[in-house]
């Protein structure tokens, strides 16, 4: 079994110098891959001085975009991502490699309320996987931990669906359930981060917001428009019984909140059309691949 270690970096040689050793010492055979995402510091030679394989970028495109390409320029047939800012123990991959033995096509690293960054990220985090675990009725420990391992076939299969930016790990899972491919969750220790967090509160808190329509168009639309259009529905309702008892008539504003109930309904039902075709292109382009030569 080869393994591919990719890490996306920027501007993180200082969590390199911490994590790449230890990377070294338990895996020499491994292929490890560093993805400069358009770096100003270090990163690159302090990669290339471990002996890793270094991807460069000439300007920064995004974590999601570094984690899609180095797993198309992967060998190995396990992916394991890790963060490169020195949170992730090289002693945690052996049990994710484990779980994956068991059957499983993708095993995350979960993180404990300790291993987040910042109580608001901590809330934020919980309130996504609990949506989360309700669109798929399976529950998810850690919607977006960057630590897993998942089988190279499976992973590139969905590397369209990735977005350029930080919410890859939540496209990604939902992806493997979308298409009844197991997951599992096994707790690791997360340690301090070195150096500055990446995200900003203000610009990426409205993009993990947007996490949450991901999420429903991702696997489940219906499951989310459809309580929603049934929220206007009955709020139409009552303001209709309501104007009904003190005016006797039927209101522009019940007329309103009616068709925003159907419309919100369509756009659901629309949307889980779309998500159905989408993933039964992935199936058929799969079959395609799969096929052998004559």
């Amino acid at each position: 079994m080869h393994l591919s270690i990719i890490l996306p970096a920027k501007n993180e040689a200082e969590g390199l110098r911490r994590t790449l050793p230890g990377l070294r010492e338990r895996y020499p055979d491994a292929e490890v891959i560093v993805v400069d995402d358009g770096s100003t510091d270090d990163t690159a030679a302090v990669a290339a001085a471990h002996g890793a394989r270094v991807l460069g970028a000439p300007y920064s495109m995004g974590n999601g975009a570094a984690i899609k390409r180095g797993a198309r320029a992967a060998s190995g047939e396990i992916l394991v991502f890790m963060d490169a800012d020195g949170q992730h123990d090289a002693a945690s991959i052996a049990p994710l490699l484990a779980k994956l033995d068991e059957g499983y096509d993708m095993v995350v690293g979960a993180r404990g309320a300790g291993g987040q960054a910042n109580m608001g990220r901590g809330l934020a985090n919980r309130f996504y996987n609990r949506l989360a675990s309700w669109m798929t009725g399976h529950r998810i420990a850690d919607l977006t931990s960057g630590f897993r391992v998942a089988r190279a076939e499976r992973f590139r299969q969905f590397l369209h669906l990735l977005p350029n930016g930080f919410s890859y790990p939540t496209t990604s899972t939902m992806a493997f359930f979308r298409s009844a491919y197991p997951v599992a969750y096994v707790p690791i220790p997360v340690a301090a981060r070195i150096g500055r967090s990446h995200i900003k509160p203000v610009r990426d808190g409205l993009r993990f917001l947007l996490i949450i329509f991901r999420i429903a168009t991702l696997y489940s639309p219906l499951k989310l428009f459809a309580p929603v259009g049934f929220g206007f529905f009955l709020v139409g309702a009552c303001y209709y019984a309501y104007t009904y008892a003190t005016h006797h008539r039927f209101t522009n504003m019940s007329m309103l909140l009616f068709s925003a109930a159907v419309i919100v309904f369509l756009i659901g039902l629309i949307s889980e059309q779309i998500t159905s075709l989408t993933y039964q292109a992935v199936r058929s382009e799969r079959r395609a691949y799969d096929k052998p030569l004559v």
